[in-house]
């Protein structure tokens, strides 16, 4: 069976890992789901010391200290660009990144280049001079899409337990050694393979790091883990199996 690390994205922790965690581990999966420095039940550590690297290092020191080998290293969304130089570090230790809902960005790119001009103005309205980016307000109804399959249980659950992100982790930029590259994969929910691949095609930021590794559609909002933990489970035990 495999080891799985499982690294989320902003505003969430460990929790959020919860049902495909159990079920993984039914599976006969070693599964380590991680809250990074600053959120959920780590929140009281937040401030403008935390950055891309400091998530980074949580991941890195995980897998050394468990001593963890051939780990599939899963990373949603944001929790992509942690994931990314995590590999870049220990390559020796990972068998494959999945990407799920996220993707390699291109060295010296962080999240908040991938944001129109006018949501970064105002993100940085909200923000002002904070050093946290405050949670969406979960509103189906100004994000159906990225929302689509949460039910209110689901969402209610967010609107409690997601926290506001360090603004470093979304404004510093990925920055690889050049290392060895590490196999990929890609599950993609708000994304069609068919758009998946021509946005490959055509080099898009998103996926430039991608390898040639497999790519799986799972149809549903940006939270898959929440949305389709059971549908999310069987994708990574496939990847695992193959």
């Amino acid at each position: 069976m495999a080891t799985f690390v499982l690294v989320p994205g902003f505003w969430l922790g460990a929790w959020a890992w919860r049902d495909v965690t159990a079920t993984l581990r039914a599976q006969g999966h070693e599964v380590y789901p991680m809250t990074l420095t600053g959120l959920a039940e780590r929140a009281h550590l937040a401030g403008p010391q935390v950055s891309l690297e400091t998530h980074t290092t949580d991941i890195v020191r995980l897998i050394e200290v468990e001593d963890l080998h051939d780990v599939l290293l899963v990373g949603h969304s944001g929790g992509g660009m942690p994931v990314a130089q995590a590999a870049d570090r220990i390559p020796d230790r990972i068998a494959r990144v999945i990407y799920v809902e996220s993707g390699p960005l291109p060295d010296g790119t962080a999240q908040f280049d991938t944001v129109p001009p006018e949501e970064q103005q105002r993100l940085r309205a909200v923000i002002g001079d904070g050093d946290l980016l405050p949670p969406p307000a979960w509103d189906p109804a100004a994000d159906p899409s990225n929302l689509a399959g949460l039910d209110e249980s689901t969402l209610s659950l967010l609107r409690e337990r997601s926290t506001a992100q360090p603004l470093r982790t979304a404004t510093d930029p990925v920055r690889r050694t050049g290392g060895r590259p590490v196999p990929t994969a890609l599950v993609a929910s708000t994304f069609p393979l068919t758009v998946v691949r021509e946005m490959i095609a055509q080099r898009h930021p998103f996926f430039t790091g991608l390898t040639d590794g497999p790519l799986y559609e799972l149809p549903t909002g940006h939270w898959p883990m929440l949305s389709e933990p059971k549908a999310l489970t069987d994708v990574l035990d496939l990847v695992a199996r193959a």
